[in-house]
């Protein structure tokens, strides 16, 4: 859309969500449909795609962790817990489970500590040895723990472990059947960073894609030579979340050849690489093009959601297997010469 501003694009859309909800499964969804800053929905859930359906939040707890003796937290750059409810009465033998589950590579942890918050008062943990029952009742009121409430640690590099423990909420969530696939909860999620840094490579990276906006409050630290500066750059992106789920997203995008170019710049781009591979839109902008933006949503993904399902493989017309294959296509499959050789591609594998 031409000459739109992010709140024009959220509110259009907004409007559509609500009609669907309303038309295909008869639910009424808030009039402002809440928005999350990127950095709140990583500090509090652990994903840029929370589900906000039940609360079980992340709490950083690293201050109140260190100079015990315990050399997990001692080193680590983030320690933070979600406290469980009701999960007091987990025996030795499901947090022995639970703690084997969190060292799956799926998830990436080293190990988990607990802290039981008994029913009757008394508190038992993993780590009892380093601290005493206050220092743990302490922590427990910082993760906001009532008794017979269950509270799970993690630690490492603070974005690392902050995705672990949404991984480890989400999973704590199926369990509990707190995630209710009848009840929606939509959230905007919003001021993504710009850019991301690689210390292997000592670069940014476009976070999204070369063409999203800075916001344009943000354009002096765009326009800085600093890297904490930056770092700080939010883009004008959005993205719908429903229930734990990015339905979509989208973002006001670069209208100005002078912004491009900087962000050519910043991504360590030379401005002969910027000219050979992107002049022709850099070019375009020099002779005028209107501030523009949109969003887009991925269809099959909204009627998976609208009919109870996390997964799209039963409401795509032709679903992959495991292995990537379309079995009604046959595909993919061997392509003819022709085509080849107009890609200018040559086959290895053994002719039949």
């Amino acid at each position: 859309m031409s000459f739109v501003e992010q709140e024009d694009v959220l509110d259009l859309f907004e409007g559509m969500m609500r009609h669907l909800f309303k038309e295909v499964i008869d639910v009424t969804i808030a009039p402002r449909i809440p928005r999350m800053s990127w950095y709140d929905a990583m500090d509090n859930y652990g994903s840029d795609k929370p589900d906000i359906r039940f609360g079980m939040k992340i709490h950083e707890i690293t201050s109140l962790v260190k100079g015990y003796g315990f050399g997990v937290f001692d080193d680590a750059e983030y320690v933070g817990a979600i406290a469980v409810p009701g999960a007091a009465g987990y025996t030795r033998k499901q947090t022995d489970e639970l703690t084997d589950w969190v060292k799956r590579p799926q998830v990436g942890a080293k190990g988990l500590v607990y802290i039981k918050m008994n029913e009757d008062g008394s508190i038992k943990s993993s780590v009892d040895k380093f601290y005493s029952p206050e220092d743990l009742q302490a922590l427990a009121a910082a993760v906001e723990a009532q008794k017979g409430d269950l509270v799970l640690v993690l630690c490492g590099a603070k974005r690392k472990a902050q995705t672990m423990l949404g991984v480890l909420r989400i999973e704590m969530g199926n369990r509990l059947g707190l995630r209710n696939p009848r009840e929606y909860a939509p959230l905007w999620v919003v001021d993504f960073p710009l850019l991301e840094w690689d210390d292997e490579t000592q670069r940014f990276y476009a976070m999204h894609h070369p063409f999203t906006a800075p916001k344009p409050e943000h354009m002096d630290w765009f326009n800085s030579n600093k890297k904490e500066d930056l770092e700080r750059v939010c883009a004008n992106a959005y993205d719908f979340v429903l229930n734990g789920v990015e339905l979509g997203g989208g973002s006001i995008r670069i209208h100005d050849a002078a912004v491009q170019q900087r962000m050519f710049e910043v991504l360590g781009i030379s401005k002969e690489d910027a000219d050979y591979k992107f002049g022709f839109i850099i070019n375009a902008f020099k002779f005028g093009a209107p501030p523009h933006g949109g969003l887009a949503f991925g269809f099959d993904r909204v009627c998976a959601l609208f009919g109870g399902q996390e997964t799209i493989r039963d409401y795509i017309a032709f679903p992959k297997n495991n292995m990537g294959r379309d079995v009604m296509l046959d595909a993919p499959s061997r392509i003819d010469d022709v085509q080849m050789d107009e890609l200018f591609l040559k086959s290895t594998a053994p002719t039949e």
